[in-house]
């Protein structure tokens, strides 16, 4: 797909716009001053493929606590401040890589020039980060409700606010928890600027609801080619995050999908208990290291159909009554036990891992 070209900015060594890799962040949950459980969490992000982490920073005891994080973090950090200047001023000084801040909710000129004037000494980027639940009185009487025209409007002004002081290493987000307002907004925004821009659902919900809206509104405008870098937004683990923000790009070409599973939904010729199998096969490969070679697996229901509809698969298994195929690339190896069919599938993968681990000498 063709993306929308941006400025690049950096954050730490991440590079974002500018036609490179679309980046995954999300946003810790710990409490910031809390060192020890904050840098935990990073790692855990880390782990599961995170690239940039957003801090919320909301007093001075959160600000001391982010020179340490910064030094320790495997990961590029944002600090998100609101309204007061200081604690940006705070958090620049402490090391941070970047800001969320919207600089006309932060009070007089003179605040916002001495913020500029501390991003321009480091090099950091701002994004400005406008969310349809909390748009500015004003314009939600003008518009009369949060709409995408007032959400561009606003984040416009913002940006006016950091252009007039001769800044202009900016990211954009517009989020909103209505899926068709979130489009509307980024879609909007797109046409006139040509800022990076992260894309998200704000206040997408818990997994079951929360997926949906992003993978809907997220994918969407990444298959637009809009969007720069993105975040899930999940209530609970931030780390639940990451696996979906992944496959999104997975499934739109915009990762490589090193690790894919395959399984058929099931029908009345099912005769083994696929969903189980297929869950616990997901569950592995998802504790999978890095892989030099993309890997396919298929769990399929029929042993009829299952090897030719899953002829791609670089190994896979197809259940019948009792019995079950271990297949390779579509060419059957063994007919198995129903019982023995996961363990067989397992050391196929355990095998494959070992060949193929990068960074294996």
């Amino acid at each position: 797909m063709q993306r929308k070209r941006t400025k690049s900015v950096q954050v730490g060594p991440i590079t974002i716009g500018d036609g490179a890799s679309i980046v995954v962040q999300s946003m810790t949950n710990t409490d910031t001053r809390d060192v020890a459980k904050t840098l935990a969490q990073i790692h855990s992000l880390a782990e599961a493929g995170c690239e940039v982490v957003r801090l919320a920073v909301l007093d001075e005891d959160a600000v001391v606590a982010l020179k340490e994080i910064s030094a320790l973090s495997p990961l590029p950090v944002i600090a998100d401040i609101h309204f007061d200047y200081r604690l940006a001023l705070g958090a620049v000084a402490q090391g941070i890589h970047g800001l969320r801040l919207n600089p006309g909710n932060i009070g007089a000129l003179w605040k916002v020039q001495e913020v500029v004037r501390a991003v321009k000494e480091r090099q950091i980027p701002i994004r400005i980060g406008v969310n349809a639940g909390s748009l500015d009185k004003e314009i939600l009487k003008k518009y009369g409700g949060p709409t995408a025209t007032g959400m561009v409007e606003s984040a416009l002004g913002h940006i006016r606010l950091l252009e007039n002081e001769g800044y202009d290493k900016i990211k954009v987000s517009l989020k909103a928890s209505d899926v068709p307002l979130m489009l509307e907004a980024y879609r909007k925004m797109s046409e006139v600027v040509d800022y990076p821009l992260h894309l998200g659902v704000t206040e997408a919900g818990t997994v079951r609801s929360g997926v949906v809206k992003s993978a809907i509104g997220i994918g969407a405008l990444l298959a637009e080619g809009i969007g720069d870098t993105i975040r899930v937004s999940l209530t609970g683990d931030p780390v639940r995050e990451i696996p979906v923000a992944l496959e999104i790009l997975r499934v739109l070409g915009l990762r490589q999908r090193s690790i894919d599973l395959i399984s058929c939904p099931t029908c009345g010729r099912t005769q083994v208990d696929l969903t189980l199998l297929a869950e616990k096969v997901e569950e592995r490969l998802s504790q999978l290291p890095p892989l030099d070679k993309p890997l396919k697996v298929a769990v399929m229901g029929c042993a009829v159909n299952g090897p030719g509809e899953a002829s791609e698969a670089d190994f896979g298994i197809a259940g019948g009554k009792g019995m079950g195929l271990l297949f390779r690339k579509g060419e059957i190896v063994a007919r198995l036990p129903e019982d023995e069919l996961l363990p067989a599938l397992l050391h196929e993968i355990e095998e494959y891992v070992g060949d193929h681990r990068r960074g294996n000498s």
